[in-house]
């Protein structure tokens, strides 16, 4: 008997193992410039061989009437006429769910034209950018995608690996909702520091992150080289105005709010993350929200295991 009740255990413990949840953490450079064109290969190469069951990236959730409120006279104009055309479609279109979920259980190399354009007005219609975008890509690219690099992320790394494993939908995680309070901070702390030393630090650590880079940026590895931990501080604290060593009111607030945003993307994440089936999944974010995004993630989400680029646990 105390034989039987030990397999039982051991048997519960491996198959709970197997159940956790974890998820790798890819930060980016959004889009990157001609020279470094193939900075987003080594992290497509390193995300395929993961084999990701889900995709989230940095793009406004649906549902997040807060940030689209912003967003709709916002500082992007992608975004900005993607929310006059989803208005549009929300009053005229009217989505089939049977004939949508039809769509989406066909292969991609099956989906024609009218598939795609279907897909595209549905998920425009529920104010879905993220897979907007996605099947945007596919009716302009096909599945082997385009002859040269887009250098921005969304292209280079986020669908193709969709396409490649089979991903039919993509998760958004973003939340811009005190972005406005953020730029507004971000002047403040300028203004306030401008005239002192501080700005000189600020610069100093541009040129160093500037140098470091050069060498990884000729031979194809800005993306693996954004991803280290230094590298991603470094940022963090640039974005967070944290390499001020007088604590202004601006400087203050910009980092209050650099942080909300960090922590409500974790939110974002953590919540779905657990809700769906998904084991292993991956998260594509700006590198300048890497270090901040991780540190959040471990302290509210611990059933969460969370990876690096390199799949080391953190």
């Amino acid at each position: 008997m105390k034989v039987y009740h030990l397999i039982v255990l051991l048997f519960a413990a491996s198959y709970g193992f197997a159940q956790e949840k974890e998820v790798m953490v890819i930060g980016t450079m959004h889009t990157v410039p001609k020279i470094a064109w193939k900075s987003y290969k080594p992290l497509y190469r390193i995300a395929k061989k993961y084999h990701p069951q889900a995709i989230y990236v940095e793009r406004p959730m649906p549902e997040d009437s807060i940030s689209w409120e912003y967003l709709k006279d916002g500082w992007s104009k992608g975004y900005q006429k993607f929310y006059q055309l989803s208005d549009s479609l929300k009053n005229t279109l009217k989505v089939d769910p049977l004939q949508f979920e039809m769509i989406l259980g066909k292969p991609f190399e099956s989906m024609s034209p009218e598939d795609l354009n279907y897909l595209i007005k549905a998920f425009t219609a529920k104010r879905d950018y993220a897979n907007y975008y996605f099947y945007s890509f596919l009716l302009e690219y096909g599945i082997k995608g385009p002859k040269k690099a887009t250098r921005n992320e969304n292209g280079d790394l986020t669908s193709k690996l969709a396409i490649s494993e089979n991903i039919k939908v993509i998760y958004s995680m973003d939340d811009q909702q005190s972005n406005e309070e953020y730029h507004e901070a971000w002047t403040a702390c300028r203004k306030s520091t401008g005239s002192s030393g501080e700005y000189k630090i600020k610069n100093k650590m541009y040129r160093q992150d500037m140098r470091k880079s050069v060498i990884h940026v000729l031979f194809g590895g800005l993306g693996k080289y954004n991803n280290k931990v230094k590298a991603s501080k470094r940022m963090h604290d640039l974005n967070s105005f944290r390499y001020a060593s007088e604590e202004t009111p601006g400087c203050k607030e910009g980092a209050y709010y650099w942080d909300q945003r960090n922590l409500r993307m974790a939110k974002n994440i953590g919540e779905q993350v657990l809700a769906n089936d998904a084991q292993r999944s991956v998260v594509v974010v700006g590198a300048g929200h890497l270090y901040g995004l991780i540190e959040a993630l471990k302290a509210n989400y611990p059933e969460i295991k969370v990876r690096r680029l390199k799949g080391k646990n953190l």
